[in-house]
């Protein structure tokens, strides 16, 4: 493979661009993390699973709980048919 030259002008825009993605990551890494603890301590004190919790925030982030529903009912058809319900 080839090596590229880049000119100044281009180099400085990778530079930015590298830097800031570097910055939001880190930030991105430090909100999830906040969010990981919150959920925890919510989990805990609700005696509710974390990850149904973060299920629940993603589902609504994303807007589709039309479509759980509607994988959820097939799911239980499927299970209820080959008799795996409780």
């Amino acid at each position: 493979m080839d090596s590229i030259t880049f000119s100044n002008d281009q180099k400085l825009k990778l530079t930015q661009l590298v830097n800031e993605g570097m910055t939001v990551l880190r930030e991105v890494e430090t909100l999830n993390e906040g969010l990981r603890d919150t959920v925890k301590a919510v989990a805990e004190e609700l005696q509710i699973k974390p990850s149904i919790l973060n299920k629940a925030i993603k589902i609504a982030n994303k807007a589709e709980f039309g479509k759980e529903q509607q994988d959820h009912q097939l799911l239980e058809d499927i299970l209820t048919t080959v008799g795996h319900t409780l």
